[in-house]
């Protein structure tokens, strides 16, 4: 948005559909932050297609695949367990929705940086402890909080099936050794 003075309208929900007024409404296109949550972007567009028929949408899904793949699972994984700990960085905007994913189906969830950050205050009265983590954070990160939750009582760990990532990003042609 900062890229041009007009033309491009943010809209963070619903409401702001019925707020915006373009000067123009047969040339408009869309398009989705890549780790906006995927329920909210369904909603957003389509009251976006409802106010605005012949706008352009994206060919493909402008949603992350890893950030969809995630929320997904913690959708999955809410209704199994009494807490949700997100690994990833409070400035990821892909681990803040897997935070509020958990929220929304009805499960505290708190995120960590890192394993030392666990709380054990947290844990009373929760038995069941669900871990996930932000698309960018490392899997080693994931590992030690696994662990810190074991020095902290867990007694059993176990994994969800879910979508195997398999993506492959080959180098831009520039930055590629010959």
């Amino acid at each position: 948005m900062g890229q041009l003075l007009e033309g491009i309208y943010l809209v963070e929900d619903v409401a702001d559909v019925q707020r915006i007024a373009p000067k123009q409404t047969e040339r408009l296109a869309v398009v989705t932050q890549t780790t906006l949550s995927v329920d909210d972007a369904a909603h957003i567009t389509q009251a976006v297609v409802a106010r605005f028929p012949n706008i352009r949408k994206p060919k493909q899904q402008d949603i992350c695949y890893a950030t969809q793949n995630r929320q997904d699972a913690v959708k999955v994984l809410s209704p199994q367990v009494d807490l949700v700990i997100v690994v990833g960085s409070p400035t990821s905007s892909n681990s803040n929705r897997l935070r509020d994913v958990a929220e929304k189906h009805g499960v505290p969830s708190y995120m960590v940086d890192q394993a030392s950050e666990l709380q054990d205050a947290w844990l009373h009265g929760r038995p069941r402890v669900g871990v996930t983590a932000g698309a960018s954070a490392p899997d080693v990160l994931v590992r030690e909080v696994i662990e810190r939750l074991r020095a902290l009582g867990a007694v059993s760990v176990r994994s969800l099936e879910g979508v195997q990532e398999h993506v492959k990003f080959p180098l831009p042609k520039g930055l590629k050794l010959d």
